[in-house]
């Protein structure tokens, strides 16, 4: 086999994670995911939604931000409905948009009782292709086409959807497993079909209804690396995600690295696993969900012993009871906790106090001015995060004020 397939990441955190029910992030800090995924190595991020108004300035911030050298390695992609009149949408609002997934669903159960009788398995197919054409023409790099609810998907039709995608211009195919329901199996066996059929690399997107998210998105990209395609695996940052939530990001990379049978698999060589610690911590807190304390890798208790037999031989060996480092996933330094004197930056903050904060974060200002336009930056950071800013947000302020601004302002 001439082409070696790879396993990439594609995090959609900030597209699927944040439609979790009940929950939401700012643009400050979706903006902060994009920049911790850049630092982890991820291939791309899906970073929100091209026709969605209240996204157009944070969007348009994060591809000036991404051509002044603020990201290094990841791509921005935008989520849209695979029809043309979102297609033309998206490049209005946001010119810059280089690569996209479409999305329009596929299943017999979707198509007759969500659709109601506006399309067929033909317009289908029909209205995916001409949107695919058009956001090529409109000056797309890369084009992921969703089959949503490809999992209760007829094969047949699957193919032919996807075949069709293929012939379009697309680049990959998005496997959704909209609703959680397919078994480490059903996918295997159904994405090595697909990928043999199609010849086209394949994201595979899960849901955790059943609790098999991790292991059917690792399934999935082995299926796909068998056929000799590239794989994407979709992943949400501490598993967030609609309903029980989507492949946690640090578990997925955890189970291609070290799962049995994986050796042979080769990841994305950029991941670099010692930001997971950081990534889960920032957005657990942003969220405002805490991290469970069995989460793999970075709960609590990942690392935890408590069992003679357990701390004995984990004190002797520890890969008695440890299958990885946790320096691996930067963790191991003591956290610090200010227990004295604690002056923050917040929306009511005056210069003096602003600038013993920043003072301590090793930020020079070049004169007053520049304080002043940061301190009023900061102000209106607090007020749009409705919570203290953490010390990277603070810093991303300081180095790009013009990028802060517009991602903090929206226009209904």
């Amino acid at each position: 086999m001439s082409h070696k397939p790879k396993i990439y990441i594609i995090d959609v955190t900030n597209r699927d994670g944040v439609q979790t029910s009940r929950i939401c992030l700012s643009k400050l800090e979706k903006t902060m995911i994009n920049l911790y995924m850049d630092k982890m190595g991820v291939f791309q991020s899906e970073f929100g939604f091209p026709v969605t108004r209240h996204e157009t300035n944070y969007l348009n911030a994060n591809l000036e931000l991404a051509k002044k050298g603020g990201f290094s390695y990841i791509r921005l992609s935008g989520w849209l409905r695979a029809t043309r009149e979102d297609v033309k949408t998206a490049f209005k609002l946001v010119p810059d948009l280089k690569h996209m997934n479409l999305s329009i669903s596929t299943s017999d159960q979707m198509i007759m009782h969500k659709f109601k009788g506006k399309l067929d398995h033909a317009t289908v197919i029909k209205e995916m292709t001409d949107a695919v054409r058009d956001a090529r023409k409109a000056g797309a790099e890369s084009i992921g086409v969703n089959a949503e609810d490809a999992s209760r998907t007829r094969i047949d039709y699957l193919i032919e959807f996807a075949r069709a995608a293929k012939e379009a211009g697309a680049d990959r195919i998005r496997y959704c497993d909209t609703l959680g329901c397919d078994t480490p199996f059903s996918i295997y066996e159904r994405i090595k079909l697909l990928t043999e059929e199609v010849g086209l690399p394949v994201e595979i997107h899960c849901h955790n209804d059943l609790g098999l998210v991790v292991a059917n998105s690792i399934a999935g990209a082995k299926a796909a690396c068998d056929s000799g395609q590239d794989a994407y695996i979709n992943t949400c940052v501490n598993g967030m995600g609609e309903r029980a939530g989507n492949a946690d990001l640090v578990s997925v990379i955890l189970a291609v690295k070290y799962g049995c049978g994986m050796q042979d698999y080769r990841l994305d060589e950029k991941i670099d696993l010692k930001m997971a610690w950081k990534v889960s911590k920032y957005a657990s807190y942003a969220f405002g969900v805490p991290i469970p304390i069995n989460q793999p890798g970075v709960g609590s208790n990942a690392f935890a012993h408590e069992s003679g037999i357990h701390a004995d031989g984990a004190l002797k060996d520890r890969r008695n009871y440890e299958l990885y480092d946790y320096e691996e996933l930067g963790r191991g330094e003591p956290e610090i906790i200010e227990t004295g004197r604690k002056i923050t930056a917040g929306e009511y903050s005056g210069i003096k106090g602003f600038r013993n904060v920043y003072e301590k974060l090793e930020v020079v200002f070049q004169n007053d001015a520049e304080a002043s336009e940061v301190l009023e930056l900061v102000r209106y950071a607090n007020v749009h995060n409705q919570k203290p800013l953490v010390d990277d947000e603070l810093k991303f302020i300081a180095a790009y004020p013009d990028i802060a601004h517009k991602i903090f302002t929206m226009s209904p």
